[in-house]
């Protein structure tokens, strides 16, 4: 799986907080941490400030500077203005993730021709299926938007290898039939591109759901399953990292389960026991 921390997102309250008091301590304590978490895994620390489009590219200078100066793990580049995606590129010091575009507007006519450029051919990207009509409400709808993407990612020379599809995971709360069409689709492009990635947002399944860590825990077996290899999650969350080991070895992605025992051993994971 490759681990796309989501931590460090002006979202969440108590970053808004730390980056409004300009916190430095506090998002590089967060940076460490998930690196740690991250370990050996393939992965990437999620950057995103969430503030008003007319500071935004100063604010994410100031915490992508922070950041990589605390670590090492590659950075994904969070917004959903693909100007200022495309203004911050680069100062990132390493291939990263550009997370993200869909196919609204012309977000992808703007970040991909610059991925094409040789000085980031090494970085990765996330692609929405979701369009200027919005979150579509099928399979097959999402997987138009797909195929529209993917036209344009051969047009540009983006291989699929590079790219991160988020079918757009829903509330299960609000949804009919469960994760059947979210699977679906994941299966779908698995199937017809064995190379990409398909990632997504693990905890936006829970949304106003109680214990909501058990229904991210049992969606993460079931998209596993379906062909997921990149999400986007809190690392930090021991049990939903020892989850997602334990269904890889499960379904024979980990050889002689090295991946999940080394977890285990590094205390990445949390240890199941009995109580005394």
């Amino acid at each position: 799986m490759i681990i796309i921390g989501e931590k460090i997102n002006g979202s969440i309250p108590s970053v808004a907080k730390a980056i409004e008091a300009h916190d430095e301590a506090f998002l590089r304590d967060l940076a460490v941490r998930q690196e740690e978490a991250i370990g050996e895994a393939d992965g990437f620390i999620d950057v995103c400030a969430s503030v008003p489009p007319e500071v935004e590219f100063d604010t994410m200078r100031w915490m992508l500077d922070l950041v990589q100066d605390a670590v090492d793990t590659p950075i994904s580049v969070d917004s959903p203005n693909a100007e200022c995606l495309a203004q911050l590129l680069p100062y990132v010091k390493k291939p990263g993730l550009v997370n993200s575009v869909s196919g609204e507007g012309n977000k992808i006519d703007l970040i991909f021709p610059l991925l094409a450029k040789p000085e980031y051919q090494k970085w990765e990207v996330m692609a929405l299926l979701s369009d200027d009509t919005g979150i579509p409400k099928s399979a097959a709808d999402r997987l138009r938007v797909f195929d529209k993407i993917m036209a344009k990612a051969e047009e540009y020379g983006i291989a699929p290898n590079r790219i991160h599809i988020d079918p757009l995971v829903e509330m299960l709360c609000t949804s009919e039939d469960g994760i059947a069409m979210v699977e679906e689709v994941m299966t779908t492009i698995r199937a017809k591109y064995p190379t990409i990635h398909i990632s997504g947002a693990v905890s936006n399944i829970s949304f106003n759901l109680p214990a909501r860590k058990l229904v991210n825990m049992a969606f993460v077996c079931l998209a596993i399953k379906a062909g997921m290899d990149s999400a986007v999650f809190d690392p930090l969350d021991k049990q939903l990292l020892g989850v997602i080991y334990a269904t890889e070895a499960c379904l024979g992605m980990d050889d002689f389960c090295m991946e999940y025992i080394t977890a285990y051993r590094d205390e990445r994971i949390a240890a199941v026991t009995k109580k005394k």
